[in-house]
């Protein structure tokens, strides 16, 4: 049987995610501090805050790059009770 991801219940409501594939490495804790939490009883961290700036976008965007398990994800704009930052806009839509 094939094991399967699953976002985790913790994250902030938003953008980025942190799914059950999460090692606790800690790359994420060092690359958005102020993004990411640990939960130790657990052994992973979890978005704790979505990014309120360009440069925090940025730093979690870098920590889904390193991320060795690829358990940090970015859902954009399409997941329904996820939310785009006020700043963003809109895409226009091509005709």
């Amino acid at each position: 049987m094939e094991h399967q991801k699953a976002i985790l219940d913790e994250n902030a409501p938003g953008r980025y995610y942190v799914d059950n594939e999460c090692a606790g490495c800690g790359f994420c804790l060092e690359t958005a501090p102020g993004n990411f939490s640990t939960n130790e009883d657990e052994g992973h961290s979890y978005v704790s805050r979505q990014p309120a700036s360009a440069i925090e976008m940025a730093q979690c965007r870098e920590s889904m790059d390193l991320c060795p398990t690829e358990a940090i994800g970015d859902d954009g704009l399409k997941f329904g009770p996820k939310t785009r930052l006020e700043n963003e806009s809109w895409p226009e839509v091509v005709q």
